[in-house]
C-alpha cells in the first residue's frame, strides 16, 4: 500500500484512522471491548492484530477517544465529530494521548523505517507525569512491529507495571513478529478480514471524503481486496489503471511456470511510480502463499529466495526511478524459475 510521505501510518489519499468515526465489519469486537469497560474490567493493554487495511487502528482511536472523553455509557465506542476529544485526538493534540509511529525524519524525505527510539522514550515521561484532565492516559503504537529491540524494550518495562488508569493500545500487522514477552503482557484480538460486503460499505462512506474515487469501481476493488478497505483504497487511488495492473498481473501469475512476453510486455509499460506498489502487493502474496504451501523444502527455500531477490528489485526500481518493463521481465524470469525448478 502506498503511504503518505509524511505520515508513515496514513494511505496516501486517503483519511487517517484518526479522522474516521465509523467502523465497518468489527461490532462484536467493539461490543465485546464496551462490556469489558462497563464492568471496570478493561485490560491496561489490547493488541488489535490481523490483515493490514481492515480498521484496527480506527478501533484503536475509536476506543481512545471514549476512554478520553469519559466514557460514558453507550452502546459503542461512537463519539461526535465536533466533539472537544475527537477533535484534539484528530488534531493529535490531546494532552493524554500519546502516539508512537513511524514518522518523517528530520531533514529528510523519507519515512523512518523504524518507530524511533528517541520517540519510545517519550513513554517514560508521558506516563510519569499526571493526566492533564484527570483521567486516562492512552498510548497508541501503530504498528508496534515497527520498533526495534530498543523500542521494544522500553514499552515493555510499562507493559510489566503499568501505570493507575493507563491504556496501551498496540496495533499490528504481524503478531508473530512480536516479543513473546510483549504479547503477553496483552489481550490479543485478532480481527479478521471484512466481507465483499463491508468493503464496499466503507468505500461508499469515504466518497464524500475522496470525490475521485470511482464509485462505479466500488465492487471490483472491494471482491479484489482480499477484505481490507486500504487495499481497495489503494486499487482506486494506486494511479490509473490499478485494477487492471492487479488483474494483469495475477493472470500471468496464474500461468507461472510458463511465461508470455507479449502479456508481461504490456504490463510493464503500463506501470508507472503511481502504480508499482499494486505490482509488487501482487507478487508479494503469490509468493507468500508458494511460501507456505505444502512442498519439499527445497522447494520452499526456492520461493523464499525469490521473495527477497523480487523486493530488493522492486525497491530499487522504485528508489531510481528505473524503467519498469525490464523489472517486470526481471521479475517473472525469477518467478518462473522458482516455480519450475
Amino acid at each position: 500500500m502506498i503511504t503518505d510521505p509524511v505520515e508513515g501510518d496514513r494511505l496516501l489519499g486517503a483519511p487517517h484512522p484518526r479522522e474516521r468515526f465509523d467502523l465497518f465489519g468489527h461490532a462484536d469486537t467493539e461490543s465485546g471491548l464496551l462490556a469489558a469497560w462497563q464492568a471496570n474490567r478493561l485490560p491496561h493493554a489490547i493488541l488489535f492484530g490481523g490483515p493490514q487495511g481492515i480498521g484496527k487502528a480506527t478501533l484503536a482511536y475509536r476506543l481512545a477517544r471514549f476512554v478520553l472523553s469519559g466514557g460514558a455509557h453507550a452502546k459503542d465506542f461512537s463519539l461526535a465529530q465536533d466533539h472537544p476529544v475527537a477533535r484534539q485526538v484528530a488534531a493529535l493534540s490531546h494532552p493524554d494521548l500519546l502516539v508512537l509511529r513511524r514518522v518523517k525524519e528530520e531533514d529528510k524525505k523519507t519515512i523512518s523505517q523504524v518507530i524511533r527510539v528517541e520517540d519510545t522514550r517519550r513513554i517514560t515521561s508521558f506516563f510519569g507525569s499526571t493526566s492533564a484532565y484527570g483521567g486516562w492516559r492512552v498510548c497508541i503504537v501503530d504498528a508496534v512491529e515497527d520498533m526495534n529491540a530498543a523500542s521494544a524494550n522500553a514499552i515493555l518495562k510499562l507493559l510489566e507495571e503499568p501505570p493507575a488508569r493507563s491504556l496501551f493500545l498496540l496495533v499490528s500487522h504481524a503478531p508473530g513478529r512480536l516479543l513473546p514477552t510483549i504479547r503477553s503482557r496483552c489481550r490479543r484480538i485478532s480481527m479478521k478480514s471484512l466481507t465483499a460486503g463491508e468493503v464496499s460499505q466503507a468505500l461508499a462512506s469515504l466518497a464524500g471524503d475522496l470525490p475521485e474515487l470511482d464509485q462505479s469501481q466500488f465492487a471490483r476493488a472491494a471482491e479484489a481486496s482480499q477484505g481490507s478497505v486500504g487495499r481497495a483504497l489503494s486499487l482506486l487511488l494506486g494511479g490509473e489503471g490499478g485494477l487492471e495492473i492487479l488483474h494483469a498481473t495475477r493472470e500471468i501469475l496464474a500461468r507461472l511456470p510458463d511465461v508470455e512476453s507479449g502479456a508481461i510486455a504490456s504490463l510493464g509499460e503500463k506501470l508507472r511510480g503511481d502504480n508499482l506498489g499494486i505490482f509488487a502487493e501482487a507478487i508479494e502474496d503469490w509468493l507468500a502463499e508458494a511460501a507456505t504451501g505444502n512442498g519439499p523444502p527445497e522447494r520452499l527455500a526456492r520461493f523464499a529466495e525469490a521473495w527477497d531477490k523480487v523486493r530488493r528489485a522492486t525497491a530499487t526500481a522504485e528508489i531510481y526511478n528505473l524503467d519498469r518493463k525490464p523489472l517486470v521481465f526481471q521479475v517473472f524470469t525469477m518467478l518462473s524459475e522458482a516455480a519450475r525448478g
